[in-house]
């Protein structure tokens, strides 16, 4: 049986036969049921205490309970059993995207995206939301990124994705990733941590703190979709991160957008004076890889380059 505590959000199995235990945040008092199927189980948990906030947890043994979670996460738990189960200890595996040098077309770094033959990247990280599984599933995907690395060649970097959101401690909970890293002997200064696009950057404080936990270990970090929603020019100053990525939005048809072409100078321009490394991301046509290249642009991603693939090219 899984054991841990919300701010960890690991999940504890769903058991098929056990008991619901459910502490009354307001009375301060437990309530224990016994289930014999699944569909026992959600009927509990929706007629329960439905309007009251509760935490309850599932156990075989009433006397050893396990992690507690907030009643609506474990009815998601429930309604989306079979995708829990995949971001609990399913089979996952990181997709590698190229990106390569703009002068030579050489591979500097791969993408490292997670996949499931089951679900969706969409779906795993829907329900990882809505579950309160999002720490586990994004540790998860940091693991297999890392693990991926035993098909690349030394010196060609990886790019692994991670929300700042599920590190609440940096020190704490960048332990497991630093240890895998050891692990597979991977080298750090091979490895690249960017923010993720879906999150939204309200804590400047806590993301220094997570970039800056990151460097000591000498790993390199990136800010992702620099120009879209949160990710703005001025980030860059202040987070001072070793890479940006340039929102696609930008990069769509910049050959022949003039105000498109002026936000890539200015952050190219900003980005060389910070000292800070350029990506183009979703670069879909010739004439969009030559006009990043003419401009000063270093290094570039997209399906005209390569998709995501098992395996490195």
């Amino acid at each position: 049986m899984m054991h841990s505590c919300i701010s960890c959000s690991v999940p504890f199995p769903l058991l098929p036969s056990g008991y619901l235990l459910i502490m009354q945040e307001q009375q301060k008092k437990y309530l224990c049921y016994s289930y014999d199927s699944l569909q026992q189980l959600a009927t509990y948990v929706e007629t329960i205490h439905p309007k009251e906030k509760a935490l309850a947890t599932l156990c075989a043994n009433p006397d050893l309970p396990g992690a507690f979670v907030p009643l609506h996460e474990l009815s998601m738990r429930i309604k989306h059993a079979d995708v829990v189960q995949c971001i609990a200890n399913g089979p996952l595996m990181s997709y590698l995207q190229p990106i390569i040098h703009t002068n030579t077309g050489d591979v500097f770094a791969y993408e490292c995206l997670l996949r499931s033959q089951r679900f969706s990247p969409a779906q795993l990280f829907s329900v990882a939301q809505q579950t309160g599984l999002h720490t586990l599933l994004d540790r998860r995907a940091r693991e297999e990124a890392i693990r991926a690395r035993t098909k690349i060649k030394k010196g060609i970097k990886s790019f692994i994705n991670f929300l700042p959101s599920t590190i609440y401690n940096p020190e704490f909970c960048l332990r497991h990733t630093f240890s895998i890293v050891e692990q597979y002997n991977v080298a750090p200064e091979d490895l690249v941590f960017e923010v993720v696009e879906t999150e939204k950057i309200v804590d400047i404080d806590h993301l220094k703190n997570v970039f800056a936990t990151y460097k000591r270990s000498g790993m390199k970090v990136a800010l992702d979709d620099v120009g879209a929603g949160f990710s703005t020019i001025d980030m860059l100053a202040l987070l001072q991160p070793d890479y940006v990525k340039i929102d696609r939005h930008y990069i769509q048809n910049c050959d022949k957008d003039k105000e498109k072409q002026a936000f890539l100078k200015e952050v190219t321009r900003i980005a060389n004076m910070l000292g800070i490394h350029v990506l183009a991301e979703g670069i879909e046509r010739k004439e969009e890889l030559d006009y990043c290249r003419e401009i000063g642009i270093p290094f570039a991603q997209g399906y005209y380059i390569g998709k995501p693939s098992p395996n490195p090219l």
